[in-house]
């Protein structure tokens, strides 16, 4: 028998980069690590045909990363199934949690209604959770601050640490003990880029004996900040010669606040052409409610750039923005030709308000369109990116002229350099397990991370570790 007894499966975001979820079991309890949905592809047949590994009920507690839904979407399905646990989670997680999986139900209902009015009645696909689902969620939330720990049972206790990806997101630090054999497992959740504004430094993992690490950008670094502000006011400032409107796919929870951060920057720099910024997503306009609730936990270095302006209201950073929450709303910016910039969701172009955006830019030489997050394979911002040209829309096929660009510095996530010195802190002998990547990025990470000795492992899906 292994020393301590432990198991742990990896069931998610393995040899890719969402729908992260691992099972871990120890002294009785099982315990899952993230809850994420799988994103990419056919969504709606995807989640029809999903089945979890194991029996929902089963499951005791629910650790959660932070609340993107690629880590936390799923959810909602595993409490319909008959979870009855506690999802433990930072506070700012769990006052975000609601507004994303409302958004994230809502959108797969209204796409599953759409899509259903093109099938035979005897061929719909019905739902496989709804926004009751999201209710009864909150009620298994417990709320909990950055490193205090918790003793879930005898031998086995857990704290949250602040990972420096989004408002809220963790690193998750298990501590094991049976006798004197003791063990800490670190999951990294999503890592932030030191150079992202407003967020603060990941913890170091300096005591771990088993990491599980993102690899999202693990083949790759990411510009520095000044070269991608450099690069983001050109086009800018393009868009503005040229006649055109800035439209710009971003996640409602970290890219649209970093954005409109830099926005504000270039504004009271005198360095911002146009005059009408819309953040056009009921969701994004909630986590901004949000942002300025835990005003005193952003980077104040980063805030202080900008003091003279604002107060703890991140509302008021950037006094030209407009705040579109309504649909016809919306659709009345699809009426000005020039002079805007346009922040819609969803970050992948999945889904959301900037799919509508698409249909009336995309054939548009003028228009601009600028990616500032990861987009995973097979979502129609990646197509986009590789250069795929007609794409369809909502059934039509757009031919695309709009300028297409990517600024990676805007990325939430570590980049490979970070990635390494992260890991690297650990103590000698600690072992590592790559997830959350692309396998072309997990292995350049796990070259270089072995090159320096350490023992590097990238799991199969429903690989089991031992010890």
């Amino acid at each position: 028998m292994p020393l301590l007894d432990a198991k742990l499966t990896f069931i998610g975001a393995c040899q890719q980069v969402t729908g992260s979820c691992h099972l871990l079991e120890f002294a009785g309890l099982r315990i899952l690590l993230d809850c994420g949905m799988p994103q990419g592809g056919d969504q709606l047949r995807n989640l029809a045909d999903f089945k979890f590994c194991f029996n929902p009920g089963s499951i005791d507690v629910v650790i959660l990363s932070h609340v993107h839904i690629d880590h936390s979407g799923l959810l909602p399905l595993l409490v319909r199934q008959g979870f009855d646990g506690v999802i433990y989670c930072t506070e700012q997680t769990a006052e975000l949690l609601p507004v994303l999986l409302k958004d994230s139900i809502g959108l797969y209902l209204a796409d599953l209604e759409r899509d259903n009015r093109h099938r035979p009645s005897a061929k719909a696909i019905l739902p496989v959770m709804d926004l009751t689902d999201v209710e009864r969620t909150s009620l298994y939330v417990q709320a909990l601050t950055y490193d205090s720990t918790i003793v879930l049972t005898e031998g086995l206790s857990f704290s949250l640490q602040d990972a420096g990806h989004i408002l809220g997101s963790a690193i998750i630090r298990m501590e094991l003990q049976r006798q004197e054999q003791r063990s800490v497992l670190v999951f990294s959740g999503d890592l932030g880029n030191p150079q992202s504004v407003l967020m603060n430094q990941a913890v170091l993992p300096i005591d771990a004996d088993i990491i599980v690490m993102e690899g999202t950008y693990g083949d790759r670094d990411h510009k520095t900040a000044a070269d991608t502000i450099a690069e983001f006011s050109q086009i800018l400032a393009d868009a503005a010669k040229g006649g055109g409107n800035v439209y710009i796919p971003a996640f409602a929870l970290g890219r649209s606040q970093e954005v409109i951060y830099f926005l504000a920057m270039l504004y009271f720099q005198g360095l911002l052409p146009q005059r009408m910024i819309f953040l056009d997503s009921p969701m994004a306009i909630d986590v901004v409610s949000i942002y300025s609730h835990f005003f005193a936990t952003l980077n104040q270095r980063d805030l202080a750039k900008v003091s003279k302006v604002v107060s703890a209201d991140f509302e008021r950073l950037l006094p030209i923005l407009r705040l579109t929450r309504t649909s016809e709303q919306s659709i009345a910016i699809n009426r000005i030709a020039d002079g805007a910039v346009v922040i819609a969701g969803s970050g992948m172009c999945n889904g959301g308000r900037i799919l509508h955006h698409f249909r009336h830019c995309l054939a548009n030489d003028h228009h601009h369109v600028v990616f500032v997050g990861f987009q995973a394979q097979g979502t129609l911002g990646r197509r986009l990116i590789d250069g795929q040209n007609p794409v369809r829309i909502h059934g039509d096929e757009i031919h695309v002229k709009a300028q297409l660009h990517t600024l990676g510095g805007f990325s939430a996530h570590a980049g490979q350099t970070d990635l390494v010195r992260w890991a690297q802190a650990a103590k000698p002998g600690c072992r590592y397990f790559l997830v959350h990547g692309e396998m072309r990025a997990l292995e350049v990470l796990q070259a270089k991370l072995q090159h320096h000795g350490e023992a590097v492992a990238i799991p199969y899906p429903q690989e089991v570790l031992h010890w």
